[in-house]
Formats: structure tokens, C-alpha cells, sequence
């Protein structure tokens, strides 16, 4: 079983910014970002594959949030800028073996961190 753990959330006012930092205990192909804002659906935010970088993004987020890798370090990173209320939500950390490919749904992945909660004000 992969272990993830995530760090870096928090609160902050309207157009601030947060870096999310996820640690694994083990390589894997692909890592994701997640949230669920109460009511809603687990959704995937931003995913980067562990071999080609291949970055992809919600629309929500596109041109403010950025994924990054230290393969080194078995760590990724979500820089979220120009955050807006609608960011607030639990972020979470999701692995998945897939090789060079990162599913959109949340029931494809196999690992999970525990969540850590980003609160936007207006």
C-alpha cells in the first residue's frame, strides 16, 4: 500500500497563493491532485505522469494552478495561484500505476492521502 502525505494547505484571502506538497512512499506512474468542496463530487484538479511530465488540468484551474515532480524525492507539488473562493475545498494526494497515463476518475486510482483543507476568502 502506497502512503501519501500531504502538507502546505491553509487559509488565505482572494487572489493569494498556496503550495501543496504531497510525499510517496514508493514511485508511481502517476500522481494527482483531487478536491471535494462539501456536496460535491471528488474532482480531479491537476495530474502529471511520473515519466514524460505529462501535465493536465481542470478548466477551473487551468493558467493558475501548476503541478510539478521531484522524482527524486518522490514528491509532487500544486502551485495554486490567483486563488478564488471556489478553490476552497480538501485537496487530496492520489496515486496510480498507470504508466505515462493518469485517469480523470477518482475510483482509477488506488492510493490516497488523508486530505488537506485550502479555505479561500473573499
Amino acid at each position: 500500500q502506497v502512503q501519501l502525505v500531504e502538507s502546505g494547505g491553509g487559509s488565505v484571502q482572494a487572489g493569494g497563493s498556496l503550495r501543496l506538497s504531497c510525499v510517496a512512499s514508493v514511485d508511481m506512474g502517476c500522481m494527482a491532485w483531487f478536491r471535494q468542496a462539501p456536496g460535491q463530487e471528488r474532482a480531479r484538479v491537476a495530474s502529471i505522469t511520473r515519466e514524460l511530465r505529462d501535465e493536465a488540468y481542470a478548466d477551473a484551474v487551468k493558467g493558475r494552478f501548476t503541478i510539478s515532480q521531484d522524482n527524486g524525492k518522490n514528491t509532487v507539488y500544486l502551485q495554486m495561484n490567483s486563488l478564488k473562493p471556489e478553490d476552497t475545498a480538501k485537496y487530496y494526494c492520489a496515486a496510480s500505476p498507470f504508466s505515462n497515463y493518469c485517469p480523470l476518475q477518482a475510483w482509477q486510482y488506488n492510493s490516497w492521502g488523508p486530505g488537506t483543507q485550502v479555505t479561500v476568502s473573499s
